[in-house]
């Protein structure tokens, strides 16, 4: 009997042993110290990651042990590349990018293999006079789930009072599925576009919402929807009395055929984040069939609050993700945010919320690139004095089909750093039955990567430090990347040399 137990303890402790492994890459001696990257995934088993510095711009593939197979230099980009993009697919990659010659803009798409190598020869999707505008950076795209539909959109804001939309629409192949140009009329000056999504079956939706004035909360949301091959439909979204909204996230149910639509809220101008509004629209029915508000209680707040008084417990907390549920619920992932300057000069949320939105500086929006990322030396530019920022705890609020709070918990840390912000925050990992949240804690002086779970009932279970952690390597978690069911690759620096790290569960 004490034979048998000693040998089950010893499978035990050997599962949890191999439960986790972590490998790193060789640093790249290279890489230059203000480049640019961006973890492009699991391709054919290889693992690609996209660099680029100054002029230069290359992919590396590397094997699943993370040895270096080859580096592809893009030779087809050139110095006036920018807003270069990837969406993956099991066995190629599309590379986005735009650039300018003479007076045209032109957004491109280059087909790539396992190797970062091109497939075929580059395809013009769309071209833009620069005359007409002065920041040049004027495409952006969104694609659904399933990646079966890509939505390259533009927005010329030169008539405050009327936005014009450029929308192009392609399927997995990138053959045009449709091509329209349309008038939004805009409510007043303080009115701009957000939160642009395309759902599985190329439905591409966004909300034009309107503040007071500027800096404020939003006090009227109207949704577009435009059907392939179909004009824009307009929707205005039912507001509560005493509403108001701040930065307002969507999200493409495709299970259930609708949009979700949240937003912390207050009930007065810039006043506390009393809790959450929760609009779900019909897309099937074109009808709202949800628009409620759920105020956060007393129990919550002080478990979230931090250093914050239990009244202004969420000021500082921004919503990071939304995840549909097969039931029609969802899960809002939120996290306390912040930042102060010396002199002790704090930023709350009404300083960069809602003030010129996604606005571009030339008559065109200008939209940040998805997962693109950077050298962590500063976040903003800063170069008046020391920013301090802040990343504290993490929120995870279940909501059910009707927009009431099923659950909720919070994962507690406490992060700050000068001038940089890549150490802090955290990255997510969706394992199906966990949600699990990766982060730095800092012990003895250093960056240790951590980990806590959030399963389906929102029970939090705290693991103890991953295992394979090596001393040298300090890990960017808020880059981090899923690239299959239970793998994720993590940006890491050691001393000056960017490095990633293979996390398998």
């Amino acid at each position: 009997m004490k034979k048998i137990f000693f040998c089950l303890m010893i499978i035990f402790y050997s599962h949890l042993a191999f439960a986790q492994k972590i490998i790193y890459t060789e640093p790249d001696r290279d890489d230059a110290r203000d480049m640019k990257y961006e973890v492009i995934g699991k391709i054919n088993g290889k693992f690609l990651v996209y660099k680029a510095s100054q002029n230069t711009h290359y992919i590396s593939a590397f094997d699943g042990e993370m040895k270096l197979l080859s580096k592809q230099k893009l030779d087809y980009l050139t110095d006036r590349v920018f807003n270069v993009d990837f969406v993956k697919y099991p066995d190629f990659a599309y590379l986005f990018y735009q650039y300018q010659k003479r007076n045209i803009i032109y957004c491109m798409a280059a087909k790539i293999d396992a190797d970062g190598k091109k497939i075929g020869e580059v395809i013009q999707l769309d071209t833009t006079d620069s005359r007409e505008v002065q920041n040049n950076k004027i495409y952006s795209f969104v694609q659904s789930a399933d990646k079966q539909k890509i939505a390259f959109f533009k927005i010329n804001t030169m008539d405050s009072k009327i936005h014009y939309i450029t929308t192009l629409l392609f399927d997995n192949n990138l053959t045009l599925i449709n091509k329209s140009s349309e008038a939004v009329l805009m409510a007043n000056r303080n009115s701009y576009l957000t939160a642009f999504e395309v759902n599985n079956k190329g439905g591409f939706a966004f909300l034009n919402a309107t503040s007071s004035s500027g800096n404020d909360n939003i006090s009227k949301l109207v949704l577009i929807i435009k059907e392939p091959n179909s004009p824009f439909k307009y929707y205005d979204i039912k507001k509560l009395e005493n509403v108001f909204l701040d930065e307002v996230k969507i999200k493409a149910d495709n299970i259930n055929n609708q949009y979700l639509i949240t937003s912390f809220y207050s009930n007065k101008r810039r006043g506390d984040v009393q809790g959450v509004y929760v609009s779900i629209w019909d897309n099937i029915n074109d009808t709202e069939k949800v628009s409620t508000k759920t105020a956060f209680n007393d129990e919550f707040r002080s478990d979230a609050k931090g250093d914050a008084t239990v009244k202004a417990a969420f000021n500082d907390y921004f919503l990071k993700e939304i995840v549909a549920k097969k039931d029609g619920g969802f899960l809002a992932v939120t996290e306390c945010e912040y930042t102060s300057t010396r002199g002790g000069n704090n930023l709350n949320r009404w300083d960069y919320l809602n003030s010129s939105s996604s606005f571009g500086s030339g008559g065109f929006y200008s939209m940040n690139s998805p997962g693109f990322s950077s050298y962590p030396w500063s976040r903003y530019g800063n170069s008046s004095g020391i920013t301090r920022y802040y990343a504290d705890n993490v929120a995870v609020i279940s909501f059910d089909s009707t927009g009431k709070i099923q659950w909720s918990n919070v994962v507690r840390k406490s992060q700050f750093d000068d001038d940089v912000d890549a150490f802090i925050g955290f990255g997510m990992f969706n394992s199906g039955n966990q949600l699990k949240i990766l982060f730095n804690v800092l012990e003895r002086g250093q960056r240790i990567l951590n980990e806590q779970s959030i399963t389906t009932d929102g029970q939090i279970i705290r693991s103890s430090t991953l295992k394979g952690l090596d001393k040298g390597y300090d890990f960017m978690p808020r880059n981090a990347k899923q690239v299959a069911a239970r793998q994720i690759i993590v940006p890491c620096m050691l001393r000056t040399f960017l490095c990633f790290a293979k996390i398998d569960y």
